[in-house]
């Protein structure tokens, strides 16, 4: 079946996260994703290991879609197949540090001599240029410098990095877009070009809304914020809402760890909510009737909801607030969404099954494409299709492929 990106060939040289989060998206979409390794294979595959001798589910839930080969590019027989296979590619992908593919001979200028409609496409921590060009970056390296851990966790409390992978995963959604970009561009110019996305940077702009806080600051306190002491940067928010509505997590019964409802009090569902849980005395009570009250004293506004919340389940208070229209959802831990029904329906938490590991389950592309339905399928064994991609994509014969393999192409 076509694909949105049917004809697109990616040589992906990424490992560990954020490349591996781009190039499995491209797949998904219909991309031919070669993924080139080392003999030794990406790191990853070893990493975190549940089940002995099988590839991790660090590898495996990053790496679908794509066809493994495997590539001495110290070697001079296996930096020639890699010099064809850049011949034939779209875009190449890379996320080593800095310096490594310009002593293996493959820098920007070289890789565009040979194939000059092509987009290369590098991940890195803090660019290639500028005071921190040079220092390493891991995903809280990255979420630390980016502005994420000043402003996630409560005042009081230290700082603290997201559950959400945003240095790593959110950095490869955004080179993503840049080498889409890159190839439209190409359609018009004929001409490939260097993408660089680095992971300070996209952290950054993930939190382009405490950038606005950050300049709002200068003209006065942020008033939707609980606490109203302010410094001259933006502080860490806790569970405040961020925008112009407030917002908060409200503990329901039990009481367990992720007994909470996210509740979100527009203006227009205030008058419905204070008659829900308090009827006429809170719907009068001027201490709430209006957003600037509400701000105000928004903490005594938060104590009433979790008072009223104390007698419901998080998802019997989801219903009754979704009855008045107010905006709200249940805290969902990875267990609550591994089994909900919704997901499923999304296809967003898929079973496979594997060589080696049996079965187990991958989460969905969350991009959704009328006329391009995605079909997941396992990530590879290493170097698994390093004899179908020399075969059928360079059109070596089989004696050919065991000369190179002789030659140590792609062993160490």
């Amino acid at each position: 079946m076509d694909k949105a990106l049917s004809g697109i060939r990616i040589l992906d040289m990424t490992h560990v996260q954020a490349g591996p989060t781009c190039s499995q998206l491209l797949g998904f979409l219909g991309a031919d994703v070669i993924k080139v390794e080392s003999p030794a294979g990406d790191a990853t595959r070893k990493q975190l290991r549940d089940i002995p001798d099988a590839d991790s589910l660090y590898f495996t839930m990053l790496n679908c879609n794509k066809r493994s080969i495997t590539l001495n590019l110290k070697n001079p027989q296996g930096k020639e197949v890699f010099t064809k296979l850049i011949k034939i590619c779209d875009v190449v992908m890379e996320n080593f540090g800095p310096g490594v593919l310009d002593r293996l001979g493959f820098a920007w200028n070289k890789v565009h001599e040979i194939n000059p409609r092509i987009v290369m496409a590098s991940v890195k921590g803090f660019g290639t240029e500028g005071p921190y060009a040079a220092f390493k970056a891991y995903e809280n390296v990255a979420q630390a410098m980016g502005g994420s851990l000043s402003t996630t966790g409560l005042r009081d409390g230290p700082p603290l990095v997201t559950g959400a992978q945003i240095g790593d995963s959110g950095t490869g959604v955004h080179l993503m877009a840049g080498i889409l970009a890159a190839l439209l561009q190409r359609q018009r110019t004929g001409r490939g070009q260097y993408v660089e996305c680095a992971m300070m940077d996209c952290v950054m702009n993930l939190c382009r809304v405490k950038w606005r806080d950050h300049q709002r600051l200068e003209h006065g306190p942020l008033t939707e914020y609980a606490d109203q002491e302010f410094e001259d940067f933006t502080p860490r928010a806790g569970n405040d809402s961020g925008g112009g509505q407030l917002g908060n997590a409200v503990q329901c019964k039990p009481g367990g760890p992720n007994d909470y409802l996210y509740v979100v009090i527009q203006e227009q569902v205030w008058n419905a909510i204070a008659e829900r849980i308090g009827g006429e005395a809170l719907l009068n009570d001027e201490r709430f009737n209006h957003i600037t009250a509400r701000r105000q004293h928004q903490n005594e506004m938060w104590q009433l909801l979790t008072d009223f919340a104390s007698d419901y389940t998080k998802w019997e208070l989801m219903t009754i607030l979704n009855e008045i229209n107010v905006p709200c959802g249940p805290i969902l831990s990875t267990k609550d969404l591994a089994n909900d029904e919704h997901v499923k329906l999304r296809e967003m938490y898929v079973e496979l099954d594997h060589p080696e590991r049996g079965k187990w389950f991958n989460l969905g592309c969350p991009i959704k494409l009328s006329d391009s339905p995605v079909d997941i399928k396992r990530s590879p064994l290493l170097g698994e299709h390093t004899d179908e991609v020399l075969s059928e994509v360079l059109g070596y014969a089989n004696d050919e492929v065991a000369a190179l393999r002789q030659a140590g192409a792609f062993t160490r």
